[in-house]
C-alpha cells in the first residue's frame, strides 16, 4: 500500500509512491509534471496537454483521462492509485489524515529516522473548548505546512481525510473526542477555519474560479451524515440504519457540511457508513449529487469511508446488489472515490456490463485530478517547495501545541480558590494517568515531537511523590491503592488523575455507561478522605464522565477536565495548577447525570424528545433536565462582569405581496403572531443586519480569558423548536480591572432562523412576546 511521495525517475516500486532508477538514485521531484522527469522516462512532456500550464485545470484533467484505457482509469478510482506509466502518470495514495496533527494512521502517511513524528495539538474536543477561531486556524496552518514538508520529504500525499466535523448526538459515542462537540453551530464555525487554515494559500483566498484556486493542502470533511454510533450493543456502524427526520437533518446533522462546502469551500467530502432512513449515502444520489453538487457546488470530489463499498454489499446487503451493481449505483450517485478495492474489482466489469457508462468514470476523474492539480501534485506550488524537517516539530509549533492545550483546560470546581496551588510544596501525583505519555493524544493521532507528561511537568517545577493507585485505565482491583493513601497522607497537596483511554473511548468502541472505569471512583474517595492537604481531581476523557461524586466531595476542592491533551499537556496542566495560566475553557458538549443512558437508546436519533416512549431531548438544545455540567460551563481564577449596548434591538421587515406569512404551531397557552414566521428563501437577508457589543471587565486580580457566547432563545410558545442556541462567540482576553470590547455583527437569517418539522428555514416574529433577540 502507498506510503510516501517522492517523485524520482522510472519504475513504480512497492514501498509506495516513490520512483527512481539506478542511473538516477536520489533525484527526486515534488511534481509529475516536471521536464527533467519526464526526459528520464524516456518520454517528451511537450507531447501531453495535462502538462501544460496554460490550459485550465479541467482542460488538463480531461486531456488525462481521455489519454487513459478503460482498465488504466478503473486503476485511478481507488485510494492506492496505480498510476499510468507510459503516461509519466505516478501511484497515488489519497488517504492520508491531519486530524489535530499528521497522523500515520492511514497508507498515505509514514514516519521513520528521517521524520520521526509530528507536532501532536490536543484531541478535537480539547481545543473546541478554547472557543477560539483564531486559534484554530493558527493550527491548521500549522499543520499543514508540516503536511507539505512531510510531502516534500517523501512521506505523506497531499490529500488529508480530516475534519471530524459529525456533531455529537449522544456523549457515549467513542469518537465524540475526534469532533467539536454537540452545538452545530460551533462545529460549523471549527470546521469552516479548520479547513480553510488546511487550504488556503496566502493571497488566493478569494480567487473567483474555485475549480483553479490553489490548495496547500487538500482537506476532506467527513463523515456525511447522521453518524455518531459505532458499535453499542447490538448496533453496529456497518448496519445501523439512523432514522432520522427532516427537521434534526436540515438543522443538525448536514448544517455543518453545507457551510464546510459552502463557505470553507472544502475539496472533498466523505460519505458514512451508516443507512439514513434505509439507504446508505455513498450510494444516494439525493445527497451526493443533488444536495453536495447540485445545491451547495463542491468543488471536489467525495469519497468513501475506507472499505465502505465492502460494507453496502457484504454487510448492509443493501438492495442484494451485487458488487457491479452496488458500485454503478455509487458512481451514479456521485462517488467520485473509493477507499477500498471494490471499483477496481468490479468497476471495468460493470461498464462492460452498460450498468453504469464511461462517462460517470471519466467525471469522477477529472474531479480527482483537478484538486490533485489544485494542490500543486502535477506543477508544484513553489511557495513551499522549501518545506522540510525544519518545518515540522519547530520550537514554534511544540509551543503552540502546549497553548492549545492550556486554552481548552476547562476548571469545574474550585471551593474556596484552592487552585492556583503555590509553587515548590509537597505534592503527591496519583493514578497512572499522572504518567500519562500516549494516552494525551487520543483517536487518530501520529507520532508525537516529545511527550511531556504530567509527572516530568510537576516534578520540574516542586517536590513530587508519585504512586499509581492502578495499573491502567480499567482500575481492575485495588492492589496499588495503600501506596497512593501513603503519599497523599504526608503530601501538602495531593492530585489525582483519572480518566479513560483508547480501550474504554475510540472507534469502534462506544460507552455504555458516563462512570469512571473499575475501581477508579473508589480509588479516588479513599485518597481524598486520607489525604492531609487539598485534593485536586484531573480527568482524562474524550466524552462524558460523571463526576457528580467529587462535585459534592467537600474533602475534593477542585476538578479539572483536561480531555486528551496533546504531547505537551502535562506542561498545560501544570501550568493552569501552579497559576502561570488561568484557565479559560467552556465545555462543548453537555456534562450528563450518569442515569441519562437509562433513559433512552443510543440508537434513538432524535434529537427533540419522544413523549411517546419516554426519551428526553438530547444536547442543551433540547435537554431541559438536570446535569453535572451544563454545556458551556467552565470557571476562572478570576471573576469578569458584563454589559450590553446595541444601536437597536429589534428589526422590522416589511413583507411584499409575493412575500407571504405562514403559520406556525404554538403552544395551548401562546397565542401566535399575526404573522407568526416567513420563508427565509422568501426575503432579502443581506440588509437584516444584528449589530451589538459586549463589554467585558475583569473584576478580580489575575488576567484571563473568558468566552462570550451569544444564545438565540426562539419566541416562547413554538411548538418543537429548540430551547437555546449558539449563534456567536468570541474568546477575549482581559487584563485585571480593564475592560474589552467585543463587538459581534450577525445576519438575521442565518442567525435567527429556526426549523420546522418539513425541513424549511423560517423567520419567527418576536412581535407579541415582548422578548429580545439575544
Amino acid at each position: 500500500m502507498g506510503k510516501s511521495f517522492i517523485l524520482s525517475v522510472l519504475s513504480i516500486v512497492s514501498e509506495g509512491t516513490r520512483f527512481w532508477t539506478n542511473d538516477y538514485v536520489g533525484k527526486s521531484y515534488s511534481h509529475v509534471c516536471d521536464e527533467s522527469r519526464y526526459a528520464m522516462l524516456g518520454l517528451d512532456m511537450k507531447r501531453f496537454s495535462f502538462c501544460n500550464k496554460s490550459l485550465s485545470y479541467e482542460e488538463r484533467a480531461k486531456d488525462l483521462v481521455r489519454r487513459m484505457s478503460l482498465e488504466e482509469k478503473v486503476m485511478q478510482t481507488v485510494n492506492n492509485a496505480s498510476g499510468v506509466s507510459r503516461l509519466g502518470l505516478p501511484q497515488y495514495s489519497w488517504w492520508s489524515k491531519a486530524l489535530h496533527g499528521i497522523s500515520n494512521l492511514g497508507p498515505g502517511v509514514f514516519f521513520d529516522d528521517t521524520i520521526p513524528g509530528a507536532t501532536s495539538f490536543p484531541a478535537v474536543i480539547l481545543s473546541t473548548v478554547a472557543f477560539n477561531q483564531t486559534l484554530w486556524k493558527t493550527m491548521g496552518q500549522v499543520v499543514s505546512t508540516e503536511g507539505r514538508a512531510t510531502y516534500n520529504m517523501g512521506h505523506a500525499g497531499l490529500t488529508f481525510w480530516s475534519p471530524n466535523i459529525n456533531v455529537v448526538r449522544d456523549t457515549r459515542w467513542g469518537r465524540t473526542q475526534e469532533t467539536y462537540g454537540e452545538d452545530p453551530y460551533v462545529v460549523e464555525e471549527f470546521g469552516v477555519n479548520y479547513v480553510r487554515s488546511l487550504q488556503d494559500v496566502q493571497g488566493t483566498e478569494n480567487t473567483k474560479d474555485l475549480n483553479s484556486r490553489p490548495l496547500k493542502v487538500s482537506s476532506c470533511c467527513k463523515h456525511y451524515a447522521a453518524y455518531d454510533l459505532d458499535s453499542w450493543f447490538e448496533f453496529d456502524r456497518h448496519t445501523f440504519d439512523a432514522r432520522v427526520s427532516v427537521q434534526d437533518m436540515t438543522e443538525t446533522f448536514v448544517a455543518p457540511f453545507e457551510r464546510c462546502v459552502k463557505e470553507g469551500d472544502v475539496s472533498s467530502i466523505m460519505c458514512s457508513f451508516n443507512k439514513i432512513n434505509g439507504i446508505p449515502p455513498c450510494s444516494d444520489p439525493r445527497l451526493l449529487k443533488g444536495v453536495i453538487r447540485d445545491q451547495w457546488d463542491l468543488h471536489g470530489y467525495i469519497v468513501s469511508d475506507c472499505f465502505g463499498m465492502e460494507v453496502i454489499v457484504d454487510n448492509q446487503k443493501y438492495l442484494n446488489d451485487s458488487k457491479e451493481d452496488a458500485i454503478a449505483k455509487t458512481l451514479q450517485a456521485g462517488l467520485d472515490l473509493e477507499c477500498g478495492h471494490y471499483y477496481t474489482d468490479a468497476l471495468e466489469n460493470s461498464v462492460k456490463a452498460g450498468k453504469v457508462s464511461q462517462y460517470e468514470v471519466d467525471r469522477a476523474l477529472k474531479n480527482l485530478y483537478v484538486v490533485l492539480m489544485r494542490a500543486g501534485y502535477f506543477d508544484g506550488i513553489p511557495a513551499y517547495d522549501s518545506l522540510g524537517l525544519k518545518d515540522i516539530c519547530a520550537d514554534d509549533h511544540i509551543e503552540l501545541a502546549r497553548e492549545a492545550a492550556r486554552q481548552g483546560i476547562v476548571l469545574l470546581k474550585n471551593d474556596n480558590g484552592v487552585l492556583p496551588l503555590e509553587p515548590g510544596i509537597n505534592i503527591a501525583l496519583v493514578g497512572p494517568h499522572a504518567n500519562a505519555t500516549q494516552v494525551m493524544i487520543g483517536n487518530y493521532a501520529g507520532l508525537p515531537c516529545k511527550y511531556v507528561s504530567p509527572l516530568e511537568a510537576f516534578s520540574a517545577i516542586g517536590d513530587v511523590t508519585y504512586a499509581t493507585g492502578c495499573l491502567d485505565a480499567s482500575c481492575s482491583n485495588d492492589t496499588y491503592f495503600s501506596e497512593a493513601k501513603k503519599a497523599a497522607k504526608h503530601a501538602e497537596a495531593t492530585i489525582i488523575f483519572v480518566g479513560t483511554d483508547l480501550s474504554i473511548e475510540a472507534e469502534f468502541i462506544d460507552r455504555v455507561n458516563f462512570l469512571l472505569p473499575g475501581n477508579r471512583t473508589k480509588l479516588v474517595n479513599q485518597v481524598a478522605k486520607i489525604s492531609k492537604g487539598p485534593v485536586i481531581l484531573v480527568v482524562l476523557s474524550g466524552s462524558n464522565i460523571d463526576v457528580s461524586f467529587a462535585k459534592n466531595n467537600p474533602k475534593i476542592s477542585a476538578i479539572l477536565w483536561v480531555g486528551f491533551p496533546g504531547e505537551q499537556g502535562g506542561n498545560a496542566i501544570a501550568y493552569v495548577v501552579f497559576g502561570k495560566y488561568n484557565p479559560g475553557g467552556r465545555l462543548p458538549v453537555t456534562r450528563y447525570e450518569a442515569d441519562y443512558v437509562k433513559m433512552l437508546p443510543m440508537s434513538s436519533m432524535s434529537l427533540r424528545p419522544v413523549k411517546e416512549l419516554g426519551y428526553p431531548g438530547r444536547t442543551y438544545k433540547f435537554f431541559n433536565g438536570s446535569t453535572v455540567y451544563p454545556f458551556g460551563y467552565g470557571m476562572s481564577y478570576t471573576k469578569f462582569s458584563y454589559s450590553v449596548s446595541a444601536p437597536k434591538n429589534s428589526i422590522n421587515i416589511s413583507l411584499n405581496n409575493l412575500q407571504k406569512c405562514r403559520k406556525m404551531a404554538y403552544t395551548e397557552d401562546q397565542e401566535a403572531p399575526a404573522c407568526s414566521v416567513v420563508l427565509v428563501d422568501d426575503i432579502s437577508c443581506d440588509e437584516n443586519i444584528i449589530e451589538f457589543e459586549v463589554g467585558v471587565t475583569n473584576v478580580g486580580r489575575m488576567d484571563g480569558s473568558d468566552v462570550v457566547m451569544v444564545y438565540l432563545v426562539p419566541p416562547f410558545g413554538i411548538v418543537g423548536t429548540h430551547i437555546k442556541q449558539v449563534i456567536g462567540f468570541q474568546r477575549v482576553f482581559v487584563a485585571a480591572g480593564a475592560t474589552e470590547k467585543v463587538k459581534f455583527s450577525m445576519n438575521a437569517c442565518k442567525s435567527l432562523r429556526i426549523v420546522d418539522r418539513t425541513g424549511y428555514s423560517l423567520l419567527p416574529s418576536w412581535v407579541s412576546h415582548h422578548q429580545d433577540w439575544g
